[in-house]
């Protein structure tokens, strides 16, 4: 049996400081499920999840940040 291994999917968000990547910390981690990289020099967050991309958008403008789905990587 082959297991699924979950996609990895691409956000640009518009974060500027630590505390901007922080926030997409927290409501990543109280969305569950999720493994992820912020990468904040270029404003980009990589999730490995099996949530849709539209609850991950969904979670990450919580933030009230700006966030654009890249695609996947």
């Amino acid at each position: 049996k082959k297991t699924q291994k979950p996609e990895v999917h691409k956000f640009s968000i518009d974060m500027t400081c630590e505390s901007c990547s922080n926030a997409v910390t927290r409501i990543l981690n109280k969305l569950g499920r999720v493994q992820y990289e912020i990468n904040l020099p270029n404003k980009k967050v990589c999730i490995e999840s099996e949530h849709s991309v539209g609850t991950l958008l969904e979670t990450l403008r919580k933030t009230g940040e700006t966030v654009t789905y890249l695609g996947l990587s």
